[in-house]
């Protein structure tokens, strides 16, 4: 496993309950959530930071984000920022967890990944493979579904057992044509998501360009009621537009 990276500028406390107080509760009989539903987002914001940026995130209130492609200068009200230690480009990290409130940061489970431990459960942003990604490091192997089959076991193997929520920029469609990956990348991909009992409520979700699925995902345990999947936009900010789930994690 890969060191921390502690991150000093993590923003001032949000206002309200605390994501740990929001973790009880429960979506209602019609499976509307209420209005303490956890939110997770996911969104790979291409290195980029600017007010626009700032505010599509704000904008969502999500209680958990997984984000990739992280600008260094990338600062949230309100939001504590657990980054990946690698460098993806200059001034990029990989990825990045934020929460409302301050909480565990765990070793990167792989130099592309930053993960937390919040509750009882770990949070994991991570980029995969891509199809031009090459060979240098973070990857390992020559075909693309050697590099990916390489991410997913050492991610596998790194992080705890128990309750799991994985996203960020997987690389992968995981239902139809793959555009970005490989089929067997694919198929590590859901080898992982049922060793851990994982769902992908984000699987069916448009990609930015017109007619392909998304390759960001959110995945969550297989017996979570989750209340929402979608999509929002991000023209003109990212070539990635985000993603979000509404979950309880309490419903077992």
């Amino acid at each position: 496993m890969w060191p921390r990276r502690s991150d000093s500028r993590a923003g001032p406390p949000a206002s309200g309950p605390s994501v740990a107080a929001r973790r009880f509760r429960r979506v209602d009989s019609t499976g509307k959530a209420g209005d303490d539903a956890l939110l997770i987002g996911t969104w790979n914001v291409q290195g980029r930071w600017s007010p626009a940026h700032r505010t599509t995130l704000q904008r969502h209130e999500c209680d958990v984000w997984l984000l990739t492609e992280v600008s260094d200068d990338l600062e949230l009200p309100g939001y504590h920022a657990y980054r990946s230690a690698a460098l993806m480009a200059s001034r990029r990290r990989w990825s990045a967890v934020l929460t409302r409130d301050p909480v565990q940061q765990l070793a990167d489970p792989h130099p592309a990944s930053a993960a937390i431990a919040m509750d009882d459960a770990t949070y994991c942003a991570s980029i995969l493979p891509w199809r031009s990604c090459g060979s240098r490091a973070p990857w390992v192997g020559q075909r693309h579904a050697d590099k990916t089959a390489a991410a997913v076991s050492t991610l596998d193997a790194a992080l705890p057992p128990g309750p799991l929520v994985w996203g960020g920029d997987w690389n992968h469609a995981l239902i139809g044509k793959e555009y970005s990956g490989s089929l067997g990348g694919r198929s590590a991909i859901t080898q992982l998501l049922a060793r851990r009992r994982l769902r992908v409520p984000t699987s069916d979700l448009p990609h930015q360009i017109d007619g392909l699925l998304s390759i960001d995902h959110i995945a969550v345990d297989h017996d979570v009621r989750v209340a929402r999947a979608e999509r929002f936009t991000a023209a003109g900010l990212s070539d990635h537009d985000g993603y979000l789930v509404e979950t309880d994690p309490t419903l077992r």
